[in-house]
This record gives structure tokens, sequence and C-alpha cells, in this order.
């Protein structure tokens, strides 16, 4: 440590230290003369009044060797610290006030910092070790220095990859050792690459802490030693003798070198076992050759042990290592496989049956054997059957020499005589593991029977026919066909139709074609659809069936015509008439008729009739009979038109009737709506008797609801009849009188007129029915229909007085008991009953109008 004094106030020192590990110069500050702001603070005055938190100097300095410095203040032991210095920057800042009369002295250190990595002496190296070196002895020292000072001084040594590594280093002297149980082997790996590195204990740098390493290479090569035996190149080892060969053939060459590939030595040949004497081997090359002919070989493989022995350089035998050779004998594939029948060698087979044979059947008239004469796998083979489909599977699928070929049945269906009266098939056998692959082939032929496996099939599942009415009797509608695949009478074909449509229609059995029967008439107004069915049926009863449409097309034969050739009409001006014509004819457009007028009188130009409804009505212009008259100059407004009906078939056919119109005016009648109504449809009788039955069906439909309704309201309140008064008001009675009105009036008014009746006075009907809880019972009924008064108040009820009731129907004076009378409840109703229908009866007859 080297101490730098440097005065500077009168009263204040201030020191500057720098310290340097192993290095040859201390740190020096930089000189910038007296009274700078930066430098070695030489000749530096600070007035005592500076703030504190000033910024007063800044040191700089620097090292020789170009490490980077720190900077530090220190104080003597007992005085106050005024200043503090930033290490890196060398700022120093006033922190407390500064007094004049009081002196202290300062002292600045420069720190060393961890910048500094280890470097290695004798690194890297190439060094040779011999590989029968014993574990755990040095083979190197690595010697490595760090110029820091401290920890970050100080060096320690460790392998990158320790875990694999033959080596091993001590980690404070750098010695390097082969790791223990560890042994260096030529062999297996001439040279190894250690890398070593070097690693300091750390120290700080720009403030945090700092750990510098460095790493070499050391290159150790392995030195070879005579401890490997020699090694066969190649293996396994395999020859082959073949049936061709002769004695003195090479057969196979081994070939070995010594393990000791670093100085080797020379190898020598020869047999341990399994040679039998029939092979020999060349001691220097290691050729294998055959000594006796193939015939005399008493086995097929022959597994031979040979020796390589290691010669020294003094030619004596030293270590040696040991293989297997595998000579086989083998058979030359020079024969294909064969077919054979009964009778030897055979290239064809036939056969024939039954279509359709049983699934899993086996076709038992073929007897093939297939054969190769060659031995071991040039007699190994695969079978394979070719052919339409997959019908039929051969086993077995594969043969070694010799095997009976089995042929089944696998898809019955596909073998049909319909589709196929033969198959060929060929049997292919091919060699597998043979480089010749020899194949043979043999040609199959099943010639197929046919059986009736086919019903009959038409050709459409249904037939649709159209014949025009009126057809003479036998005429032909259509023909039907089914064929059936099978042969001979199998596929023969006959036909015959049932149903409830075919009445009318025959069939030939043989050529299907459908006729109508000889006695048969169609009509397309009775019947124009008719369906059945037709059946074709095989010799042996199998068939099919098909539906037969068959529409009778109409034909314009029937005009239209009228309900009468003379009508009557009465036509409202204002309103139309209508009139209809019937066409029998069963469609369209036959039975579609057309209206035309043909003529009219007295006048041609009065009316129009719709050609499509037949409504009939007066020109537009036309609104009154005033205008009629002054067209006709007649006062009978009564019109002759000839109408004609046509329809549009072809040909068209048409009619005509005569028509009496009587028109009239749309003035109110006599008898209001229904004297109108009346008058409107005098001549539509069915309209009428329509209404009349609608008017009486509403009245009793209104009836019975309101009798039922009251029915349940009494019941519910255990009532036979209600009590309350019921007011009959009067009705006004109107009498309709029509007159004709087809005869002329002098005035309009009088067409119609109403007559009123006299009013009836009130009818005041009190029903005192009352139930049993009651002690009197006071009843008031109504005085008969044709009474022509009021019957006299009954008298006033006093109690605690014997009363007397005075009946209005039965005339019978019965004294009233205080206690309550007996009564036949049944009789009053019935009595009640009577008088209200009789009084309705007669309301009637008064109210019913009469026509004059």
């Amino acid at each position: 440590m080297k101490n730098v004094k440097i005065s500077n106030l009168p009263l204040l020192f201030v020191f500057v230290q720098a310290c340097l590990a192993q290095a040859d110069f201390a740190p020096y500050f930089y000189d910038n003369g007296p009274y700078s702001n930066n430098g070695n603070l030489a000749l530096f005055s600070l007035s005592e009044d500076t703030p504190v938190g000033t910024q007063i100097y800044q040191l700089n300095g620097t090292d020789p060797e170009g490490q980077e410095v720190g900077y530090g203040l220190s104080f003597d032991s007992g005085s106050k610290e005024y200043f503090i210095v930033d290490p890196k920057s060398g700022n120093i800042t006033l922190v407390e006030t500064l007094d004049r009369e009081v002196v202290e002295r300062v002292t600045i250190f420069v720190m060393d910092a961890n910048d500094e990595k280890p470097e290695f002496q004798n690194m890297p190296a190439i060094i040779d070790v011999l590989e029968t070196t014993e574990f755990g002895r040095s083979i190197y020292k690595v010697e490595a220095v760090d110029r820091d000072t401290g920890s970050g001084g100080s060096v320690t040594f460790h392998l990158q990859t320790p875990q694999s590594s033959l080596f091993a280093i001590d980690i404070n002297s750098g010695v390097l050792r082969i790791k223990s149980g560890q042994m260096l082997d030529y062999e297996k790996a001439k040279t190894h690459f250690v890398t070593v590195i070097a690693k300091d204990g750390g120290g700080n740098l720009n403030g945090k802490e700092q750990f510098m390493s460095s790493t070499a290479t050391l290159t150790v090569n392995v030195i070879d030693a005579q401890d490997t035996p020699p090694f066969f190149i190649g293996t396994p080892y395999f020859g082959y003798v073949y049936e061709v060969s002769v004695p003195g053939s090479e057969i196979f060459t081994v070939s070995a070198e010594d393990g000791d590939v670093g100085n080797p030595n020379p190898v020598s040949y020869s047999f341990d076992e399994g040679h039998d004497g029939v092979f020999g081997i060349n001691k220097t090359s290691g050729c294998i050759s055959l000594l006796v002919a193939p015939i005399y070989l008493k086995r097929e493989i022959f597994n031979i042990k040979v020796r390589a022995t290691e010669i020294s350089s003094e030619d004596e035998q030293m270590d040696y290592g040991v293989t297997t050779v595998v000579i086989r004998v083998v058979d030359l594939n020079n024969n294909p496989p064969t077919f054979y029948g009964e009778n030897g060698p055979q290239n064809m087979f036939e056969l024939t049956m039954y279509e359709h044979p049983p699934e899993g059947e086996i076709l038992r008239g073929l007897k093939i054997t297939v054969n190769d004469s060659d031995k071991g796998a040039n007699a190994k083979f695969n079978l394979r059957l070719i052919g339409p489909g997959r019908m039929l599977r051969a086993v077995p699928e594969t043969v070694l020499n010799e095997a009976q070929v089995t042929i089944f049945v696998e898809d019955s269906a596909a073998m049909d005589y319909e589709r196929h009266q033969f198959l060929t098939f060929k049997l292919l056998a091919i060699e597998i593991d043979t480089p010749e692959r020899f194949s043979s082939t043999a040609d199959i032929v099943i010639h197929l029977l046919d059986t009736n496996d086919n019903a009959p099939k038409f050709s459409s599942d249904y037939y649709i026919a159209r014949i025009p009415e009126n057809s003479p009797g036998g005429s032909n509608v259509v023909s039907v066909t089914a064929l059936d695949p099978d042969s001979g009478p199998w596929g023969e074909v006959k036909y015959s139709i049932y149903g409830s449509g075919a009445d009318l229609f025959l069939i030939q059995p043989t050529s299907g074609i459908i006729y109508t029967q000889p006695w048969a008439s169609l009509d397309a107004e009775v019947r124009s659809k008719y369906n059945f069915y037709v059946k074709a049926e095989d010799a042996e009863g199998k068939y099919s069936l098909a539906e037969v449409f068959v529409t009778v097309l109409d034909l314009n034969d029937h005009p239209p015509a009228f309900n009468d050739n003379f009508l009557e009409k009465t036509m409202v001006i204002g309103a139309p008439v209508k009139i209809e014509a019937v066409d029998d004819d069963a469609e369209v457009p036959n039975n579609v008729i057309e209206y035309a007028i043909m003529k009219a009188e007295p006048d041609n130009n009065i009316f129009d009739i719709d050609a499509d409804t037949g409504e009939i009505k007066l020109k537009s212009y036309i609104k009154s009979m005033a205008i009629i008259q002054n067209i006709t100059k007649k006062r009978d407004c009564s019109w002759s038109l000839v109408v004609q009906a046509r329809d549009r078939g072809q040909p068209s056919f048409s009619t005509t009737a005569v028509v009496k119109i009587d028109i009239t005016e749309a003035t109110q009648l006599k008898g209001g709506p229904l004297g109108s109504f009346l008058l409107l449809n005098r001549n539509n009788s069915i309209q009428i008797i329509g209404m009349l039955i609608s008017i009486i069906s509403l009245v009793v439909i209104v009836t019975v609801i309101i009798s039922t309704a009251t029915f349940l309201r009494n019941k519910k309140s255990n009532r036979i009849l209600p009590n309350r008064r019921v007011r009959r008001r009067p009705q006004k009675q109107h009498f309709w009188n029509f007159k004709s009105p087809f005869k002329s009036l002098e005035t309009p008014r009088e067409n119609f007129t109403v007559q009123e009746e006299q009013q009836e006075p009130e009818v005041i009907v009190k029903n005192v029915n009352h139930n049993n809880n009651l002690s009197t019972v006071v009843r008031h009924w109504p005085p008969p229909p044709c009474a022509p008064s009021l019957p006299p108040p009954p008298p006033t009820y006093v109690p605690g007085e014997r009363h007397w009731t005075i009946p209005t129907v039965s005339a019978a004076v019965v004294p009233k008991p205080k206690q309550k009378p007996v009564i036949d409840k049944r009789d009053t109703v019935n009595k009640a009953l009577v008088s209200e229908l009789k009084m309705r009866l007669e309301q009637k007859k008064m109210a019913s109008p009469y026509i004059t």
C-alpha cells in the first residue's frame, strides 16, 4: 500500500491511498494544476459558507496497467467526516457545514476491481500417455495466474465434462490424473481432448460480484501396447458348396488383423474344429477350399471354427482370436413347380357341375397335385388361383416340395349359368425365395349346368294403357313382357290377369297381349279407370306380378241437353235469370258447355248471356220498365229467346231451347220480403221448399234451446214453474195480402198493403206456485184464450181468516185451510200447459197471412 499526502487548505489535510495486488506500479492522480476542479486536489480552496450537498471536486486518476480504479476517503480517528466521494466517478460532495477554525485530514484510496481473467501458463499443450498407465497416476500439471488482488486473484481448476471424462484434476494444484477405475485403451480411442477451466475466487466489479474464468485444451495421445488379440473383419462368415463344385474350389476367405493397431503383428490361420477333413485353409491368406467332391459331403451345413493367431517378431505364437464360418451345401434351383393329374403331368383340368353350389363345397372332381423336385428353399413356392371374381379359392397357399391342391366354392351367387356358361381359371405356382422365381400354370375349366333359379321378371313394375270408349270388343289394350333367363321349359312364361278391374279384359297366355272381352262395351261416362294385376309364371310356378292401369278415353258422344225445350222465366229488372244444360260426357272439353242467344223476339238487342254460366240479363242501359216499353212499344213485357248450348268437343254438338221471359219491375210487393221472395222464385219450387224447411228448423232449434235453459234453471232452483210475473205485450199482427205481380195496376203503391189488427188488452198471468216451505198457496191462473175479459182479482188474504180460492181452470171452489192444502201437482201443471198451448195456437192462427 502506498500513501500520498497532499496539502490542501491551511487547516485541512487530504490523503490519497491506492491499492494494487501483484502490480508493478501504483495508480496516480492527474495533476491539472492549482485551483482546477478535477485532478489531484492540489491547492484547492473552499469557502466555509459552502452549502451542504454541493459537489466541490472530482478526483481523476488512472492505473499504469490499465486497470479500473476506484476512489475513497479516509478521516482521522475521532474527526468529523465533512465529505463523501463516489467510488466510480470520484465526485466529492460536502455533507457537513465547514468551520474555518477546525482542521481536518482526509485520505483518498484508489481500490482495485476484479477485472482480470486467470491466464494459463502452460496451456494449451499436447502430451503422450501409454495406454497401460495405471489409474490415479499424475500425467500433467496445469498452471494459471490471476493478476487481481484478494479473492479475485485466487485460481481453482475444473474439467469441463468431468462425468464422461477418463481424467480428474486437483482443484487447487491443477494436477491431472487418470480417474480411479478407468484405463486408457488405444484400440478404443487414440486421442483424448481434455478441456480445463481456470476460475478465480470472485470480486467486485462495477458494484456487482463478478467471477472470471478461462478455458484451455490439453491433447492426450494414447500410446499403443501389445495387449489386444487379433480380430476378424466382416463377420459373420457364410460359404456355399454347390452340387457342381469340384475338389479344390475356393469356398470362402477369412480375414483377421492384430488388435494392437499401433504396432500390429502378423496373423496365422488354422482350423479348430468342424471341418470333418473335407475342407482346408491357407495359413497366410485364410482361404478355405473344398478337398472332396460334393457327393461325399455327409452334411448339408458345416460350422467350422477358424483361429487367427498373432505371431511375434521372434516367430512365437502370442494371443489369438476365434470365429465361426458356416458352409452350406446348396442344391441348384433347376426344377420349376409342376402340376400332375391322375395320369402324370397335366396343365388342363375340366369339371362339369350345376350352378350355385353351396359355399364351402369342395370341387372333388378336380384331382390336382403340384411338385417341385428341388430341395430346401428352392422347392418352396406359392399357389394362387386367378379367375373371374372371387368365386373359388385354392389351398394350401404355400407349398414345400409337394402338395395336393384343394379348390372350394367361396361365392356361390357369382356362379350363375345365366351369366357364365363356363368359367376359366388359372392355377399359378411361383417360387418364393429363389433368384430365378420359376413358375408354372394350369388351366381349370368349369362347365355350369342350368337350374330353375330365376322367376320371370316384367320389363316394368306397372303398365299404363289408354283406350277410347266405344271401342269394339276384342280391341287390344296393351302388351306386357316378362323374361325368364332360365333355359328350356324353365324360361317359358305364361301370362294371366286377375283383380277387381279385370272383368272386361282378357290376356293371351303366351304373347302377353291384353285385349277387351268380345262383349265388353267401354263407356267413360260409366267408368273411366280400371286397374288389375298381370301375372307371369314359369313351368315350376315361380312368378312375378305387375300392375296395369287402363284409362278409358272419353269421346264427345253426348250433346248438351236442357231439362225442357221450352222454359219459362220471370226476370226482375237488375237481376239475371239462369238456364242450364247438361252434357253427359265424362271429360273436358267434351262436357264444357258454351251458351249463346240465337234469336230474341220482339227485339233481338235487349239481352246478354254469359257464355260459361248461362245467366241471361238485360243490357246495362236498361234500368226500368219504361225503357223496355219505349223499345218494344208494347205494354206486354214478355220475350221469347232461342238459346243454344254447344259443347267444346271434337266434333262439337249443340242443342237449343226456347226461353220465355216475363220482365217485371223490382218494386215492393205485397207480403213484404217473403212475398218478394216467393214471387221471384215462383218457378223454383225446390228453393221455396228449402227456405221453409230452414225457417221451421230454426224455430225448432230456438224452442229447444229456450226449453232446455228454462228446465235447467228450474231444476237448479227446485221449482216446477218460474215464480215471476210474465207479461205478454201485445203484438202487432200484420196481414200480408199478395196480389198477382203479373197484373197491371193503376198505382204501384197498390201492389203491397198491410192491415193491422186491433190491439188486445194486456194479459197478466201471475204464477204463484210455491214450494212446500210455505204454509199458504195463492194461485192466479190465466184466463182461457177465448175468454172475452180477465177474471176478477182474487180476494186479499188476511192471516188468521178462512180463505177461499176460485180456480180459473177447473172451476171448482176449494176452501183454503190454514194448513198446507193437498194439491195434485201433475194435474195443475198439465192444465197450465194445455192453456198455454191453446193460447199460442190461437195467436198463430190470427197472425197467419192471406194471399189474395
